[in-house]
């Protein structure tokens, strides 16, 4: 095998060295080695080897790609098995043994009947896959209008950006889809409608209704709503059930066609096999990524049978036939399966969320600890601030970055979300077990000791 020549510039080829040299070589636009400067050497399980021979517990999981963390043997030997196969690499949209093994496989774990959704493959990344959606929907409709939330996030291309909440990455972005409506999504530390708690969520449940029945909202009747049932870069924000089971139903009412994007929160993350199974909802067309790929790059729509309104050739991708990601994809789907990782899921992170919970009551500085399964976040605040008529403290993004940096030093990986960047993320692989959340907990309240003891500007 050909090995990489490198003309190393120091003696010891450590962190800086690589991180320099990635410098020189990407764009500007590379982020997280910004926030997490390290080069990777190996990894293995929850645990992640820099080449200076430092163990970090990854907490960030490929942004919850790796559903099963790094190198699971049930993907390994998958890939090992692949390559022994002669099957192809990709094969557009033809069909293998593997495709076949791995769609039964998908269909049988969606919300509802298996018959009632079919496979729609896309490119590898989940914002092409919303991008299919979106066109979908305007396809079936007829409409060409869009609802999206406050605080959501689907993508970075075209239409997929147009319906994100952020608006960092639009700035100086012109001619981005048009017709987005954005509605306030719920927030149980920070209530857009300053009413907080059963009271907020009711109104803005109201507010759902009123908006898609009143002919004086301005707003005509959109061909789709697309929402996560949690946010996960806005911050960690589940959804009320009540609220997301009114959405479903105003949505079906009015002929809009719901989409649900579950390409961080499917498959177990939340505790559940897709987030908006807590509310007992179905989608019209699920958005599918990330651990549905098993660590390799995948996206796929599911849709509801009576919205395949597609021609041939309608939305086509040429790595949408990415065989060797089904292969760890169909690995993967079944060692969640076998493996009762939903539920595992389910019973360490609400573990998890009580220690927490109670590291908030001894460090006021974490205003809120909120999630659902290992899909957990920590809002930061300053402390010293002046709380809102709701009690909530006003946003320190600072100190936030400063327990991410603390984290990082302490040998613990993870990621900050939410609308100011205040919001600290885990984020952990789903085999996560009660031994590593200690570590988590020692690590991440050193380093939260260590980010207060710094000065303030």
């Amino acid at each position: 095998m050909l090995q990489p020549s490198l003309r190393r510039d120091t003696a010891t080829p450590d962190n800086a060295f690589f991180l320099a040299r990635q410098a020189r070589f990407e764009s500007e636009v590379r982020s997280y080695p910004r926030k997490l400067p390290l080069a990777i050497a190996k990894a293995g399980g929850v645990w992640v080897t820099d080449v200076e021979g430092k163990v970090y517990l990854d907490c960030l999981a490929g942004a919850g790609t790796l559903a099963l963390g790094h190198n699971h043997p049930a993907v390994t030997e998958a890939i090992a098995a692949f390559l022994a196969s002669g099957l192809p690499m990709h094969s557009l949209d033809l069909t293998t043994p593997l495709k076949d093994a791995f769609s039964e496989r998908l269909l049988g774990m969606l919300p509802g009947q298996s018959e009632d959704y079919c496979l729609q493959f896309c490119g590898p990344s989940g914002a092409d896959a919303v991008e299919a959606a979106l066109k979908l929907a305007k396809k079936v409709t007829g409409r060409s209008n869009v609802v999206a939330f406050s605080g959501g996030y689907h993508g970075m291309t075209h239409g997929a950006l147009a319906v994100t909440g952020n608006l960092a990455p639009k700035q100086g972005v012109a001619g981005l889809m048009p017709g987005v409506q954005f509605l306030p999504y719920p927030h149980e530390y920070r209530c857009p409608l300053g009413l907080g708690g059963e009271r907020g969520a009711e109104a803005l449940a109201r507010y759902l209704e009123r908006f898609f029945g009143d002919v004086e909202s301005g707003v005509c009747r959109p061909a789709a709503v697309i929402v996560e049932a949690v946010q996960g870069e806005g911050g960690v924000n589940p959804a009320p059930l009540e609220w997301l089971r009114t959405l479903r139903r105003v949505t079906r009412e009015h002929g809009v066609l719901l989409i649900v994007d579950e390409v961080q929160t499917g498959f177990g993350r939340t505790g559940a096999l897709f987030a908006c199974q807590h509310a007992g909802i179905e989608p019209d067309i699920l958005v599918l990524s990330k651990a549905v790929g098993g660590g390799l790059p995948l996206a796929l729509l599911a849709i509801r049978r009576e919205f395949d309104a597609w021609e041939p050739g309608g939305h086509t991708g040429t790595f949408r036939g990415n065989q060797l990601a089904m292969a760890t994809g169909l690995a993967t789907l079944e060692v969640i399966e076998r493996e009762g990782l939903v539920s595992h899921a389910a019973q360490l992170g609400g573990w998890l969320k009580r220690h927490l919970e109670r590291l908030r009551e001894r460090f006021p500085a974490i205003g809120n600890v909120r999630g659902l399964g290992l899909m957990l976040g920590l809002e930061i605040v300053d402390s010293s601030g002046e709380a809102d008529a709701l009690g909530s403290l006003p946003a320190d993004p600072a100190l936030a970055a400063a327990i991410q940096r603390h984290c990082f030093a302490q040998g613990l990986l993870l990621e900050r979300g939410g609308r100011d960047g205040n919001v600290v993320r885990l984020l952990p692989p789903l085999i996560l077990q009660e031994s590593h959340c200690l570590v988590l907990l020692e690590r991440l309240e050193a380093a939260l000791v260590a980010a207060l003891a710094e000065p303030r500007g």
